[in-house]
């Protein structure tokens, strides 16, 4: 399977996530666009909080984690498990979220 992101196609896996992380602003801007999510300022917080996460940690934080993080960072005014699912319908912050900030699927606890 695969993406087209800025005129390339980038390779994914059967769920649609990246196999290698792209970390370009054409990256948040087309897979939204592909997953019918029309993006604001409050999904691009959440964007911007796990690409970080990614790159410091080698992998996205699982959803207690997210919400603790984006609470204590100060990212969302609102934060909790309903908010990021409004958010991101399809699997929540910790899927739906990843797969839009352009990174490689979450093998959370219990895996995805």
């Amino acid at each position: 399977m695969s993406l087209v992101i800025n005129g390339v196609e980038k390779e994914t896996d059967a769920d649609g996530f990246l196999v290698e992380a792209d970390l370009s602003e054409e990256a948040i801007n087309d897979i939204a666009a592909a997953q019918g999510v029309t993006l604001t300022d409050e999904h691009r917080a959440v964007i911007n909080y796990l690409r970080q996460k990614y790159t410091e940690d080698g992998h996205t934080p699982n959803l207690r984690n997210l919400m603790k993080g984006l609470e204590e960072d100060g990212v969302l005014t609102e934060v909790s498990s309903a908010k990021l699912f409004d958010l991101f319908p399809d699997g929540g912050a910790a899927k739906q979220g990843v797969k839009i900030a352009g990174l490689p699927k979450p093998f959370g606890k219990g895996g995805y």
